[in-house]
């Protein structure tokens, strides 16, 4: 009886010498979903943050947006008729010369009004009316576009 030894006692050999094993051609993806999966976790923590602090609900509109880079001023009037500069309330008052405060007297500083939709509109024109007579130049409002839309 004759037992017969293939590749010569070389481990991996096959009967002409060739190697059986071949490099591995598949993609191993774990890590990749790891790194998805902490990136999901680390945007769903921040989204909520990066919002402006007072919840309003704005009006719809078709006009385009505006991209600039310089960072605006925010007057925010809730569906309660209620000023904010930023996050802190403010009476009609007091918003000209907050606003002269915070600007530093600059006319030409952005400054972005947010109205409730909920709100009267005279409200918001009142607010409006009083930052241009103090002579701020730069005073837009803030609308947010229809769902089927994409910005430009």
């Amino acid at each position: 009886m004759t037992v017969r030894v293939t590749g010569g006692g070389h481990f991996g050999k096959g009967r002409n010498g060739v190697s059986r094993y071949r490099p591995m051609s598949e993609i191993n993806v774990t890590p990749f979903v790891d790194v998805m999966l902490v990136l999901l976790i680390v945007f769903m923590i921040t989204a909520p943050l990066l919002t402006v602090g007072v919840p309003v609900d704005l009006p719809k509109t078709r006009a385009a947006s505006l991209t600039n880079s310089d960072e605006p001023l925010v007057i925010t009037i809730d569906d309660q008729g209620a000023i904010f500069i930023e996050e802190l309330t403010i009476t009609i008052e007091n918003l000209v010369p907050r606003l002269v405060a915070v600007t530093g007297a600059n006319p030409d500083a952005r400054i972005f009004v947010r109205g409730d939709k909920a709100i009267d509109y005279g409200r918001v024109m009142q607010v409006m009316g009083a930052v241009s007579a103090a002579g701020f130049n730069k005073v837009s409002l803030l609308a947010e576009l229809p769902r089927g839309r994409k910005k430009k």
